[in-house]
Parts: structure tokens; C-alpha cells; sequence
């Protein structure tokens, strides 16, 4: 008898605790999707430089939703996502940065509310009066329609329908600019070569911090649709006796090398104690003391290349960029 009792008190206690876990979770699966309340942006027009932007709502259940913002000139594109009952300043803000680039202007976005489990869209503007700030040492973003008139001239060889020039066009990946490198050289791997100089800072080495853990080089690279020979080389040279020179037999060069791209522009970080010292696209011993030391940096060259055998090869690059701490986030 006794133990019928505490059987039948373990299989009430089971099923009330059972009731209490699935309730929730049956009104999550089972009823129909509504707003609680409808979505709304706190601030419809926005300066990124000093604040952002929160996109609130509540629904009546747990849902999956995707927020879309696409600039209508630039067509860089913001995704925030989630699975939740509302969204608020915990999870729906956006500072201005990107998902898909190219980076966001001044200008007016479409806001796209997607609730996947009921197919529903909900649409909005907002508009962008200042685009973020991005903190770090600024190499070029070629804004002003030419290369920097401080930097070494670029070597160019006498190739066919060479384009070393600054381009201004809508599919810039930050701002109206960007720089176009092409030609044919049949002779040689170099197509040309660009020459960035501390001194055109006013300053006779980078001002980067002295920890290669902390600096990252940043920058948007682009190869055009059919173009499958490129080869975009970085070569950063430092001057470690403080001669105000860089000496190739005793002083260290780290180099990063890409030869193969993403369709679009490409976000692309490297960390500087990440740079390796290459010869013909190998790692090699370097010629300095081997110790990577940003705040020595001297100069960076930019060299563009392909194989002479394979004809015309194209890049375009925009906003180049130290930061330190973490990479860009554009």
C-alpha cells in the first residue's frame, strides 16, 4: 500500500514537471506568429562617428529573424540575426560597420525585417549623415583622386594597357575612390611597383606600436571577374640600425603574398608578427635579426605581378590601413 502511494505521488511530481518545460516550448512551435509590438529604430538618422543605432520589437514566441541593412548608393550590406522574443540593445545594434562590403557612405539604407518562421517582411529606412570612424594610422584611401604626392613615384614597366591610376566609381570599397593596377608584361613577372614611405608622414618610421602582436596591416582588394593570374605582393622593410635607409644584406623584410581571391572585395588582415620573409614565394631566413618590429618599419612596397606567360592581370585596392589591438572591423 505504501508503496503504491509513493508511486502514484512520483507520477503526479513527474507530470507537473513536465507540464512546466513543455508548456513554453508548445507555444513556441505551435502558435501563430505576432508582433508584440512593432519593430521600431531608435534614431532614423544616424552619425556613426559619435553613437548608434538600436532596432527594437517584441514577438509573441521565440523567433528566428534576420535584420538586413542595405546602403541604396553603396549597397554595402549589415546583417544582424538572432533567435529571441524581442529585440532590443542587447541584440539589435548596429555601429555602423559592415557585413558585405563595401563600407557604408553618407547616405540613405533599406531596413529589411525578415521572421523566418512566419516568411514575413518588415521594411524601414534609416540614413547614414556620417559613416563610422575608423580608429588607426590611415596609409590611403585615395579620397582626394590621386596617390599620395609624398610617396615614392611608382615603377611601372613599358607594358600593354598599363593602369596604375586612382579610379573614381561607385564600387569603391570605402568612399568614390580606389587604385587600378593592370598591364601585360611579357618579359617579366613585375607589372609595377608602389612605393609607400614613412618620410611622407612626416615621420621616419611608421608610428606603430612596438609589440608585432598588437599592429595589423588592413586592406580591400578586388580582382576582377575573368582575371586569374594576379599576384598582389607586400614587402615591409624596416630600418633597424636607425640609419634612415633600409640595407637588404642586414636588415629584416616581411612580406605577405596573395594569389588567390574571393569574387568582390576582399576585408583582408594580417597581423604583423604573421609576416614571413619570402624569396620567390618561399619562407626564408631573413637577413636582419629576425624580430618583428613594427615601430622600425621604414617603407612598404606594393608589388603587383603575374606570370608573363598567362597576358593581362588587373587588382584594384582601397583603404589601406594600420590598426592595433584587432584587426579593422570596417
Amino acid at each position: 500500500m505504501i508503496f503504491s502511494i509513493l508511486c502514484l505521488g512520483t507520477l503526479l511530481f513527474s507530470c507537473e514537471r513536465n507540464t512546466e518545460t513543455e508548456g513554453p516550448l508548445l507555444l513556441d512551435l505551435y502558435a501563430d506568429f505576432e508582433f508584440v509590438e512593432e519593430l521600431e529604430i531608435s534614431k532614423k538618422s544616424v552619425d556613426f562617428t559619435k553613437e548608434t543605432a538600436v532596432f527594437n520589437a517584441k514577438f509573441n514566441k521565440q523567433t528566428t529573424w534576420e535584420l538586413r541593412i542595405k546602403g541604396l548608393e553603396s549597397h554595402a550590406e549589415k546583417l544582424i540575426s538572432g533567435i529571441s522574443r524581442e529585440m532590443s540593445a542587447s541584440n539589435a545594434v548596429w555601429d555602423g560597420t559592415t557585413t558585405t562590403l563595401p563600407m557604408f557612405k553618407s547616405e540613405k539604407c533599406l531596413v529589411d525585417l525578415y521572421i523566418l518562421d512566419d516568411s514575413t517582411h518588415v521594411y524601414d529606412t534609416i540614413e547614414v549623415t556620417s559613416p563610422k570612424l575608423n580608429e588607426g594610422f590611415l596609409l590611403a584611401d585615395f579620397e582626394d583622386g590621386n596617390i599620395n604626392p609624398n610617396w615614392t613615384p611608382p615603377f611601372l614597366q613599358s607594358g600593354a594597357d598599363m593602369s596604375f591610376t586612382v579610379v573614381q566609381d561607385t564600387v569603391a570599397a570605402q568612399g568614390e575612390y580606389y587604385y587600378d593596377m593592370g598591364g601585360a608584361v611579357g618579359w617579366d613577372y613585375l607589372i609595377g611597383l608602389v612605393y609607400i614611405d614613412a618620410s611622407a608622414y612626416g615621420e621616419p618610421t611608421f608610428p606603430l606600436s612596438k609589440n608585432p602582436e598588437e599592429v595589423y596591416f588592413n586592406f580591400m582588394l578586388w580582382v576582377p571577374d575573368g582575371i586569374s593570374n594576379a599576384i598582389v605582393l607586400f614587402q615591409f622593410r624596416e630600418d633597424e640600425n636607425g640609419d634612415g635607409r633600409f640595407t637588404d644584406a642586414s636588415e629584416d623584410l616581411w612580406s605577405y603574398q596573395l594569389d588567390q581571391f574571393e569574387r568582390g572585395w576582399q576585408h583582408i588582415s594580417i597581423k604583423y608578427s604573421d609576416l614571413e620573409n619570402l624569396v620567390n614565394g618561399q619562407p626564408a631566413d631573413p637577413n636582419g635579426n629576425a624580430l618583428h618590429e613594427p615601430d622600425k618599419l621604414l617603407q612598404i612596397q606594393l608589388l603587383f605581378l603575374a606570370d608573363p606567360a598567362t597576358g593581362y592581370s588587373q587588382s584594384f585596392i582601397d583603404y589601406l590601413i594600420f590598426t592595433e589591438g584587432e584587426p579593422l572591423n570596417p
